[in-house]
């Protein structure tokens, strides 16, 4: 009788191979991913330049770089809101 588990062949995604070399990438929200150095990058997306090796390499690499996981979009709304209500404040200061 075929066992579905034992018998059928292991498919691992690339992302699971620990033998895999990968490349950083980042898009325009300054958001970043790992990726296969082999396959082709996505659309909005780019190479980060000098980064690539193996998964721990390039995990240690985005860990010390996207340290503020909000969309760039959503940190430049929220910079507008505070320096528009830091000028209100001025002005009522002031008056």
């Amino acid at each position: 009788m075929f066992n579905r588990t034992r018998d059928a062949p292991m498919s691992t995604s690339c992302f699971d191979r620990e033998d895999e070399t990968f490349i950083v990438l980042i898009n325009h929200e300054e958001q970043y991913s790992i990726w296969p150095h082999w396959k082709a990058v996505p659309e909005g997306w780019k190479a980060v330049e000098g980064v690539r090796g193996d998964k721990k390499t390039v995990v240690a690499y985005v860990d010390g770089a996207w340290t503020d996981m909000r969309p760039k979009s959503l940190r430049d709304w929220m910079a507008q809101q505070d320096a528009g209500a830091a000028a209100e404040g001025s002005t009522a200061a002031a008056a």
